[in-house]
């Protein structure tokens, strides 16, 4: 007699770091059929009551008579369908991660919570009848007057108060305390009857990019590679306006949310419809209301940060990637993830054009184009009358400098400021000084965790480790032989904050770091504080990612040489993206911009280069380097690493884990070159011992194959079970 078939059952990818999916039967007589993939069900998982998402439907692994039962279904309808989860799904292939933990990180946390969909109905505002007759006498010139007229012309949505009014909540609160004007929800589709904001006069490099987009509407694409002031971000709009008009959707990724504000400010001014933000920085609530209006079609147009690349798009028509080249893209938590591929394999799916906007873009870009499969686009010039800044490198060899600040740079800073202008002084280091040193014994200050030197915070007075988060008190004699003789080594921007205010001490000197913007709207207040009168701006690579700052007239560097002679292959590359970009500040009105750079290295090939022939020459020195070496470009990456308190087990299990990619290399046939167990960069970090490995190959099927035959293996071995350890795929960071 034959036995019945086996009942189908759910496939369910829960957040947890254990590859492959769970299989979970649907419980209450209920059928397991495709209208479960993509919702949510509560399963159990051990002790624990986890949420997770039906990624499939079938036969059973194991008996399923051992199968438990779900305990409810979230979502009614699936909310992960088509494109979305696919995208996901190849995602989590590519970047050999499990499903459930890319869907988490995909998804707004109270989704991932198992909250259910929030209500996409907008907020608005009016006044009341009482507002109605009273607003006339509020006093004149006043943000809550400015606001009550507004109100008077008829109701109007958040969104749109957003761009009329500005920081317009507060004088809320005062009218609503009159009980002046109250809060209504409109429906979701309300359409708004602003029209598009006019822009200004586009030049001809301008003109021609544009109409090479309208002309390519499907899959494509475009690398602009346009000078710091080019009008990237006209041509982003316009390109914008045009998917609107085509009835689809547009979604804008920018690399930092300290550039969130001033985009979101240009694009809101400009676009006929709301503008939705989705960054980590948002409440909860407000980022899961924006993915699910994204997600449901009402919205048309999402600015955000990395993770917005997952956002479900319907109607996607364009993706548009600004500073393509930025590492912030790559996600180095987690699973390891790049913006800028997963937007790229998206917009291919959903055969939308992509955009791809740098001054400096990614020699990886440079490379698709130079195949044949970018489109590139260069805009030489910088928009309306604005001029390129004069670039010079200034020799400090047996100069005496000032807390690191040579004379002609001090020089530059007080004919600026005569002037009327602003002057950045650039410092990728934060901190009082990378070191604290006794002048006596020798003994320095290093972190008790980490292979590397404690930085001192003259503020706090303590000592701080940047790659642990390990502190303590600066000690007030040496640990080693008493003596009184501890000094800073080395400078960072407290330093040269303090040294700068002591030199011009009537002008504003502001310090724009990690510490100093942490805060939200930290990076909006303290560019604010500067106004638009003489004052210094002592700052970290914060400011070097596309801020606009018209008045600023000169940029000093120092400190560029420590990253000259780096290990990393890829530092010749960030150093270059980050001068050109930092020097783009200066002179973005009419006023000309000019730079110095300090250095102890003149004659470097690289700083020469850049000087000479700036970042294409750059590129085109450092791609044939780059193929020469068998290095990507030119080839492709993965990057197993490894971490223990103890030391022996990370160095046996990538040992172990060595043999078995040898081993199925051989089976395979796959060329495939290792290097085979190496200590990290730092070998030592947060008390952890670190390890990795390497793997290139000149074909991207060739790596993917032996991962996914490896992989399986490396996770069943012991040692592994011993060790933290992850896959990079296409790493950025070797440290």
């Amino acid at each position: 007699m034959n036995s019945a078939p086996p009942p189908a059952c759910l496939k369910v990818a829960l957040p947890v770091p254990v590859p492959g999916l769970f299989d979970y039967l649907p419980g209450n007589g209920r059928h397991a059929d495709s209208g479960w993939i993509g919702c949510r069900v509560r399963v159990p998982f051990g002790s624990r009551s986890l949420v997770g998402w039906v990624a499939d439907t079938g036969v059973a692994e194991s008996d399923s008579g051992s199968l438990k039962a779900i305990e409810g279904r979230v979502d009614p309808v699936p909310i992960l369908t088509g494109e979305a989860l696919a995208s996901l799904q190849w995602t989590a292939r590519y970047y050999q991660a499990p499903l459930g933990e890319v869907i988490a990180a995909a998804v707004p946390a109270l989704l991932r919570e198992g909250k259910p969909m929030p209500d996409l109905s907008v907020p608005a505002w009016r006044l009341t009848d009482a507002g109605t007759a009273g607003w006339p006498e509020l006093r004149r010139n006043s943000r809550v007057r400015q606001l009550a007229e507004t109100l008077a012309q008829g109701q109007c949505p958040e969104a749109e108060l957003d761009v009329r009014v500005a920081q317009w909540r507060p004088a809320m609160r005062t009218l609503q305390a009159r009980g002046w004007a109250e809060c209504l929800a409109l429906p979701p589709q309300t359409p708004t009857d602003r029209p598009a904001g006019d822009g200004p006069e586009l030049h001809p490099a301008q003109r021609d990019c544009l109409e090479a987009l309208r002309a390519d509407a499907g899959f494509a694409v475009h690398l602009i590679e346009g000078v710091t002031g080019s009008g990237k971000t006209e041509i982003y709009i316009q390109a914008v306006l045009d998917c609107l008009a085509r009835g689809k959707q547009a979604l804008v990724l920018v690399p930092e949310i300290g550039l969130t504000p001033q985009t979101l400010a240009r694009f809101r001014a400009r676009l006929p419809v709301p503008v939705h933000v989705l960054h980590s920085n948002l409440a909860d609530g407000d980022r899961a209301r924006a993915w699910a209006a994204i997600a449901a079609g009402v919205g048309r147009v999402l600015l955000g940060t990395r993770s917005a690349v997952f956002t479900p798009m319907p109607d996607a028509g364009l993706i548009i990637i600004d500073e393509e080249h930025d590492g912030s893209y790559k996600q180095q938590d987690g699973f390891h993830y790049h913006a800028r591929d997963v937007a790229i394999v998206r917009a291919k799916a959903m055969a939308a054009p992509v955009i791809l906007g740098s001054a400096t873009p990614s020699l990886e870009s440079l490379r698709n184009a130079d195949a044949g499969r970018y489109v590139l686009h260069r805009l030489p010039e910088r928009a309306g009358t604005a001029k390129p800044p004069q670039v010079r490198v200034a020799d400090i060899r047996k100069l005496r400098l000032q807390h690191g600040i040579g004379q002609a740079m001090l020089d530059g800073i007080a004919g600026c400021l005569k002037a009327g202008g602003q002057a950045l002084v650039f410092k990728n280091r934060r901190g009082y000084a990378p070191a604290l040193l006794c002048h006596d014994c020798g003994f320095t200050a290093m972190c008790p965790r980490c292979d590397a030197t404690l930085t001192l915070h003259a503020g706090q007075k303590r000592l701080h480790c940047h790659h642990c988060g390990h502190q303590k008190p600066k000690p007030p004699a040496c640990p080693d032989c008493g003596s009184l003789a501890l000094q800073p080594q080395g400078y960072g921007t407290e330093r040269l904050e303090e040294a700068l205010a002591a030199a011009f001490p009537d002008v504003p000197c502001i310090r724009v770091d990690s510490e100093t913007t942490r805060r939200r709207d930290g990076l909006a207040k303290r560019l604010a504080e500067a106004g638009d009168g003489p004052a210094i701006l002592v700052g970290t690579q914060i400011l070097a990612k596309g801020h606009d700052l018209p008045n600023l007239r000169f940029v000093g560097v120092v400190g560029v040489d420590e990253s000259l002679y780096s290990a990393d292959f890829r530092a010749h590359e960030k150093l270059a993206q980050l001068l050109v970009q930092v020097a783009g500040r200066a002179g973005r009105a009419e006023h000309a911009g000019h730079v110095l750079i300090q250095t102890h290295h003149p004659g470097h090939p690289l700083l020469t280069g850049l000087l000479h022939g700036g970042y294409p020459a750059f590129a085109r020195e450092a791609l044939p380097e780059r193929q020469q070496a068998d290095l990507p470009p030119y080839t492709h990456m993965a990057l197993l690493r490894c971490e223990s308190v103890h030391q022996e087990a990370a160095a046996v299990f990538l040992e172990e884990a060595s043999a078995v990619f040898a081993e199925e290399r051989r089976r395979g046939g796959w060329p495939v070159h290792s290097s085979g167990a190496l200590p990290a960069g730092m070998p030592r970090r947060a008390g952890r011992y670190r390890w990795q490995l390497t793997l290139n190959a000149r074909e991207r099927g060739d790596l993917q194959r032996l991962l996914a035959a490896a992989l399986p293996r490396v996770r069943a071995l012991k040692s592994a079970r011993k060790t933290r350890w992850s896959v990079d795929v296409d790493p950025c960071d070797f440290l």
